[in-house]
């Protein structure tokens, strides 16, 4: 029988285990090279998958941020409109108290929307040392930044601003300058979130394509080819049959004589 198998035809425990498992590596012994090469592939497909995981996690933190800011926004652009108002000569100094009293619960808002604004605990409108939050985006722990803007009242420059006497309402004008600057950077850094996700799939995509065409039992050839091994292991046994015969003839034809 293994004279019959040496001609390259593989055995039927392989075959089998090949057509079971789906794959035709299943044992170090079945291809060395080829089993060292797919867990290569698992390494890198491990990696693509956990780094996109990771830049939604920063995807959605950036979304909760801008949240934030456009809220904050919306606060400043209404301190602003109420500063409007209150230059305005004809209101006595009682209309100017409710206008800041106006103010003063925006910037409460303001205040609380920077406390309150976090992801899984981590602030993301406070940064009063400026450090960016680095996120690894891919299998090689490739690192991109989130950026946390300072929505903080003192960080904006408002902290003390009151229409009840004189003021500067360029400072809102700042204030709204610096939001629309964090909100400009955290937008480019979400695409690049979004475009890093889609560079990740692809990459994935290709690599367990890689991975499959190296691996994956071939059905059809490998039933062809268990049919084949079935055809030579009736031959090998009908031929070891016939060896067993003439030798059982040869033996009589001793005693015989």
């Amino acid at each position: 029988m293994s004279s019959i198998n040496s001609i390259g035809q593989p055995g039927s425990d392989y075959l089998y285990s090949s057509l079971s498992s789906g794959s035709r590596v299943n044992r170090a012994a079945d291809g060395a090279a080829q089993m060292a090469i797919s867990q290569e592939f698992d390494r890198q497909n491990g990696g693509y998958e956990v780094g996109t995981r990771n830049l939604q996690d920063a995807r959605n933190a950036a979304n909760i941020a801008d949240g934030g800011l456009s809220n904050v926004a919306d606060s400043l652009q209404r301190m602003r409109e109420l500063a409007v108002q209150a230059g305005n000569g004809l209101l006595s100094d009682d209309d100017k108290q409710y206008i800041q009293a106006e103010i003063d619960q925006l910037k409460k808002g303001i205040s609380d929307m920077t406390d309150k604004t976090d992801f899984n605990g981590i602030p993301l409108l406070q940064n009063e040392d400026g450090k960016v939050l680095l996120i690894n985006s891919d299998t090689n722990g490739t690192q991109m930044g989130l950026s946390r803007p300072d929505t903080g009242l003192e960080a904006l420059g408002i902290a003390d601003f009151d229409v009840t006497g004189d003021f500067d309402i360029s400072k809102l004008d700042k204030a709204l300058e610096a939001i629309g600057g964090s909100r400009a950077t955290i937008g480019a850094e979400t695409n690049a979130f979004d475009v890093a996700i889609d560079v990740n799939g692809v990459s994935n995509y290709n690599t367990y394509a890689a991975k499959s065409t190296m691996m994956d039992t071939e059905y059809g050839d490998y039933v062809s080819k268990l049919k084949n091994q079935a055809v030579l292991e009736t031959v090998n046994a009908q031929m070891q049959k016939k060896r067993q015969e003439d030798a059982a003839n040869r033996m009589m034809g001793i005693m015989g004589n």
